[in-house]
């Protein structure tokens, strides 16, 4: 079959869904489909080879962020000419898969209802924690979003709800699709407890958000896997913390529970972003007894590599994660984690030091750095917790796959 998906933001930039969407593509195409990627084109030094890619429609765009990495396509009956052109001449569209939550989910909403396609939406996001996480006005912001979504999609399915939060918002996308999968079962309830559910044709029973988790390159796990050490190197506990540097990912608490903890450890942090001249300073400020080192940004097969080499990651978000892919992946390769929410603790059974009791978030630093003082002590005594092991074959992304295709056929039956 020929699925279409619609992203946000081209699927060569920074970003967990784009790794997910590439991934994705790679396994469809190697069971024999047909996959086609549209989202804004990209501005950035890597948007020529990015262009070069048959797969991609790239459409008319405005960079949004100064590094001009992330770009946006307005949603309208331009662009929508623009991509019946582009689509024109490839093989019929069997499904449109949104992985968006802005202008690439209005776009591939009102591409699929002009043609009659079902729709099957991926909802990455927990919109209501992200925006006011990440912005000053969050209601003034959802209100304003609410009320662009009504626009772009004009009058259908959902147009009855009148709500202007963050749920509301997701309902309007829910009931125009034929199917909803979410990466967490935890984010699957939520939504489902929220009245996020299929709507348009509904091919689940009613009500049901299909669990489908982003999974792990079979091939880069399998040699990384066969790079690793049988045994521990020696050395001082190994901790790595991964991901975006912004304020709802928590990197600063996590500074201030490792000095507080006063453990040594040898602590890598690896990625980028607007709080990482901020984080410099706090450990300058701090001095803990850990060492710490600012790594940058990595490509994707070595990040799991120094995963694979540290002794626990460290997951210091809360109520912001639909999944926690770097957890996952951590289990993958037989490393544990320290987890400070409460449920991607649960999605992971077992193999993790929880901060605070574990039932609960808690936010504060002590709890952290108690956490941390127990992994690591556990860690010098050679009695670290261990994954589940099945994780690592129900984390491939063969298997996610085949979990998808099963909720194409079924909205395309």
């Amino acid at each position: 079959m020929h699925v279409v998906m619609f992203g946000d933001q081209h699927a060569e930039s920074l970003g967990g869904a784009q790794v997910s969407m590439r991934l994705q593509r790679r396994f469809l195409e190697k069971t024999g489909h047909t996959v086609t990627i549209v989202a804004p084109a990209m501005h950035g030094p890597r948007a020529r080879g990015a262009a070069a890619d048959r797969s991609y429609v790239d459409l008319p765009s405005i960079p949004i962020t100064v590094d001009r990495e992330y770009s946006m396509s307005w949603p309208g009956r331009r662009t929508d000419r623009w991509l019946d052109a582009a689509l024109a001449g490839r093989p019929p569209v069997d499904v449109v898969h949104i992985q968006g939550d802005f202008w690439g989910a209005f776009i591939g909403v009102r591409y699929a209802e002009r043609h009659g396609i079902p729709i099957v939406h991926t909802m990455h996001n927990r919109l209501d924690v992200g925006i006011e996480a990440t912005t000053p006005f969050p209601k003034t912001v959802l209100r304003v979003l609410n009320a662009w979504q009504r626009r772009a999609l004009g009058r259908g399915v959902g147009e009855s709800e009148r709500g202007h939060d963050g749920w509301a918002y997701l309902r309007r996308f829910g009931a125009r699709a034929a199917a909803i999968t979410a990466p967490s079962t935890h984010f699957a309830r939520r939504l489902e407890a929220n009245g996020v559910v299929p709507g348009a044709g509904a091919s689940s029973a009613a009500g049901v958000v299909d669990v489908i988790w982003n999974g792990i390159d079979d091939d880069v796990l399998d040699e990384v896997l066969a790079m690793a050490p049988a045994e521990r190197a020696s050395g001082l506990p190994r901790f790595v913390w991964l991901g975006r540097m912004s304020p709802e990912k928590r990197l600063m608490p996590f500074l201030e529970a490792l000095a507080a903890s006063g453990i040594e450890a040898e602590v890598e942090v690896i990625g980028g972003g607007g709080q990482l001249r901020t984080a410099r300073r706090l450990v300058e400020k701090l001095q803990p007894r850990a060492a710490v080192i600012f790594a940058g940004r990595m490509p994707y097969a070595q990040t799991l590599r120094r995963i694979a080499a540290a002794d626990a990651v460290v997951q210091t978000s809360i109520g912001f994660e639909t999944q926690g892919m770097t957890i996952f992946e951590a289990a993958s390769l037989g490393t544990p984690s320290v987890v400070s929410d409460p449920d991607l603790a649960a999605e992971l059974g077992e193999g993790f030091w929880a901060v605070g009791d574990g039932a609960t978030p808690d936010p504060s630093v002590a709890a952290l750095a108690d956490a941390l003082r127990v992994a690591a002590s556990d860690i010098s005594a050679g009695t670290p917790r261990v994954p589940d092991p099945t994780i690592r074959e129900r984390f491939r992304q063969s298997s996610r796959t085949a979990a998808m295709v099963e909720v194409y056929a079924r909205v395309t039956a």
